[in-house]
């Protein structure tokens, strides 16, 4: 599967900027300000990674399941020719 490119989603009116890693994980700038990393544990729930172990922390932040929800949701905007990265 190839990279996603990073895109913004629109979370409460607040810009958050996602930037795809691997395996579900995400880097998460929150207004231009790191957030952290995000993993999509299940359908609904997303976890937020520990910024020092990058393990997921099971505290079930609204904030973080609402960014999940909006990355689900996100459809990236079609472009008229696919471009190869070299």
């Amino acid at each position: 599967m190839p990279m996603q490119d990073p895109f913004d989603i629109l979370v409460n009116g607040i810009v958050y900027s996602v930037f795809p890693e691997e395996d579900n994980v995400y880097t998460i700038f929150k207004a231009g300000v790191e957030f952290g990393k995000i993993e999509k544990d299940t359908e609904n729930i997303w976890l937020k990674l520990n910024s020092e172990t990058e393990m997921p922390m099971f505290d079930n932040d609204p904030e973080t399941n609402q960014i999940g929800q909006a990355i689900t949701n996100y459809v990236p905007e079609e472009e008229d020719e696919d471009e190869e990265f070299e």
